[in-house]
This record gives C-alpha cells, sequence and structure tokens, in this order.
C-alpha cells in the first residue's frame, strides 16, 4: 500500500507578498532509494520544498520532495505558493530548503535584467553567479524549458508548411489573411511577448488579425483551427493531448525558462548530498516529460503527486 500526504493542504497555502510560508503538511510516501538515495544521505535532515501554485511546478516539487524521501530526510510539503515572489523568498530566507525554478524567470523577473541570454547554459550559469549574493544556490539546470511559442494543428501545419518563427512571419507577408493569432492579454503586452516577437521576425500582424483570450481557450481554439497559430507554453500537456505542431523559435528570441534546482545556500552546506540526490533526476526532465507529465493532471485529471511518484518509480529513481 502506498502511503502519501494528504494533498488538500497545497491549496491552503497562503504567502503573502514578502512574507514566506505559513502552513505545510509531512511527505510520508512509502518510498526506498532507487537509482538516488543510497546509503540515505540525508538521513537526519528536516527538509521543507516549495513550489508556485500551477501543475508543472506542483509536480517538479513533489518530484524533489520524493527525492530528498528516498534519501533518508523528513520532508515538509509547502508546494502550491500563489505567484512566483512567495516560493523564491521562502527559499531566500530560510523559511523553505528548496524548490525547482526558472532560469528565465530568475533574470528577468528576479534580477532585473531586460535582456535575456541567448544561450541556456550561459544563461543558467549568469543566474547561478548573481543569485549567489541572495544565498542562493542553483544546481544544474534540466532541459525542460518552459518558454513560449506559437502552435499550429496538424492540418494547418500541412496546408502551410510552416515549422518555425521565420516561416511563419514569411507566410504573413505572403498570404497576410492566413496568419491569425490568438494570444495572452499578458503576452500581447509584453516586450518579450508579442510586440518584441514581431519586432525580433518581422512578423507584421495586423490587429484585426490578433485576438486576445484566455490561456486555455488558446489551446483549444488553435486545435479546432479557429486560431491558425495560438500562443503556447512549451510544456504544457494539452500541445501533446490536441496533437498541436510548436514552431520552433529559430532566432532564439523566446528567453529561456529552464528548470532548474534552486537551494538555500546554508541547507545546501549543512546537506552537501541534496545535490548528488537531485541532479540525476533533473538531467532527466525535459519537454517531452513535461508534457506527458502535465498532461495527466490537465487532461487526465489525475493528482499531480501520484503522477510525479508514479514517474520516480517508472524511471527507477525510488522504489516502493
Amino acid at each position: 500500500m502506498r502511503r502519501r500526504r494528504c494533498l488538500a493542504c497545497s491549496g491552503l497555502l497562503l504567502a503573502a507578498a514578502g512574507c514566506g510560508l505559513t502552513s505545510g503538511s509531512p511527505l510520508t510516501d512509502d518510498v526506498k532509494p532507487g537509482s538516488i538515495g543510497r546509503g540515505e544521505p540525508l538521513k537526519g535532515a528536516h527538509l521543507t520544498v516549495t513550489s508556485k501554485s500551477f501543475t508543472e511546478q506542483l509536480i517538479l516539487g513533489s518530484i524533489m520532495g520524493i527525492a530528498f524521501e528516498a534519501a533518508g530526510a523528513d520532508v515538509i510539503d509547502r508546494t502550491g505558493i500563489q505567484g512566483s515572489v512567495g516560493s523564491r523568498e521562502a527559499v531566500r530566507k530560510g523559511e523553505a530548503d528548496a524548490g525547482y525554478e526558472y532560469t528565465g524567470t530568475a533574470w528577468i523577473t528576479y534580477l532585473g535584467h531586460s535582456k535575456p541570454i541567448t544561450d541556456p547554459r550561459e544563461q543558467w550559469d549568469a543566474v547561478r553567479k548573481e543569485d549567489a549574493k541572495n544565498g542562493l544556490v542553483w544546481l544544474p539546470p534540466s532541459k525542460l524549458d518552459n518558454t513560449y511559442a506559437l502552435a499550429t494543428n496538424q492540418q494547418n501545419a500541412q496546408k502551410y508548411g510552416t515549422r518555425t518563427m521565420s516561416e511563419v512571419a514569411k507566410l504573413a507577408k505572403s498570404d497576410p489573411g492566413a496568419v491569425k493569432l490568438c494570444v495572452e492579454v499578458e503576452f500581447a503586452n509584453r516586450a518579450d511577448g508579442l510586440p518584441g516577437m514581431q519586432n525580433a521576425y518581422g512578423m507584421d500582424v495586423p490587429a484585426r488579425n490578433i485576438t486576445q483570450m484566455d490561456t486555455g481557450i488558446i489551446y483549444t481554439q488553435t486545435a479546432q483551427g479557429n486560431c491558425a497559430y495560438g500562443e503556447v507554453f512549451t510544456t504544457d500537456g494539452r500541445i501533446k493531448s490536441m496533437d498541436l505542431a510548436v514552431m520552433d523559435d529559430d532566432e532564439k528570441f523566446f528567453p529561456n525558462y529552464n528548470a532548474a534546482p534552486m537551494i538555500n545556500a546554508r541547507s545546501l552546506k549543512e546537506w552537501p548530498a541534496i545535490a548528488e540526490v537531485l541532479n540525476p533526476v533533473t538531467a532527466k526532465l525535459n519537454n517531452s516529460v513535461a508534457r506527458t507529465l502535465n498532461a495527466k493532471v490537465d487532461v487526465d485529471g489525475e493528482d499531480p503527486h501520484q503522477v510525479a511518484l508514479d514517474w520516480m518509480v517508472e524511471e527507477g529513481f525510488v522504489e516502493e
């Protein structure tokens, strides 16, 4: 029998801006070391894991917590924090020990830079170096890159033959009526969203061909062909479930949002085995894995923690 903690508490977590975490519950998964955690190098550690409140973050937070459990730690689950600032501040202040964060979010939102670094490894390294002064350590990043993209359904992909953003820009010039975009309100007004994208690619799409709508509706409308191209997030499970074709950002305009463990420096100093436990797991994460796991929650209605646990077992990281 699997023993696991109640997920309901995650929805009750509240973190006012700058105030950190207020509640949590212990993880009680009956897991043992698999390919990670042998010898239980974290035995005696009391670690708190946090995350933001959207599906992918809940899964990543659970993956981290399960990895720590298998390595012998007692783990408090404080995932599901609203917004980005709350979970980051919790780790920075030592109210939590670790969480998965995105390199682009740190570089632009937290550290205040306006221009992303094109190379994903260099982006991570720049974040790692600059965030050290904030008492945060960034472990090696995954290939999971939750960034923006344009997608279309398979019928339109075959009809127009577009595979890259540059090809969409060319299509907008040769057949202006073909490129009808559906985007979120925020994306439509962000410098790293629609305005910057059109400028970078020379993509002149008239306002009448741009429709602003909620995120979930974009996916369904794009799948149905009502939007020729829709703004999506590259790791969203609905891309796979709706069989959408994602356009390659061949000019590398969008920032790299690679997920990486963000650790409180004092916690890592006390428990350096955190790195050896997490590194193999992080290395296995990529966009395909994320889409599959996210779809199990967003499409199939499964529990994020259970999805994380099943994946950790399937990959041999832990045993039950």
